[in-house]
């Protein structure tokens, strides 16, 4: 629940923050953030895998959601919000821990 929350954030921060630049880069940042994880997974963590990457390639597309999440919040909402994202994010990698073992020796 808290990664799939902090991934709907990084969904939606990363193209608010890139929008004033580029919208066709805001617009490849979610391809991007949606894709990957859809495309790359690890057998065992998900139903269908499209194409089979060892645990910490996803441990990795886990990561940069997570970051991707607190700087686009950070660069694109107020301090508050920015601090909320945060939070959120630091208590999902805490609470990924245990899964991020059990994807290091896949």
């Amino acid at each position: 629940m808290f990664r799939f929350a902090t991934e709907l954030v990084a969904w939606v921060a990363a193209p608010w923050a890139l929008a004033s630049f580029s919208v066709p880069l805001a617009v490849l940042s979610v391809v991007v953030l949606i894709g990957l994880p859809t495309v790359f997974a690890t057998p065992g963590d998900k139903r269908q895998v499209l194409v089979a990457v060892p645990g910490p390639v996803t441990i990795a597309l886990v990561l940069l959601q997570l970051a991707v999440a607190v700087a686009a919040s950070w660069a694109a909402w107020h301090p508050v919000a920015a601090g909320v994202v945060s939070a959120l994010a630091a208590v999902t990698a805490v609470l990924e821990l245990p899964r991020w073992r059990w994807l290091l020796r896949r």
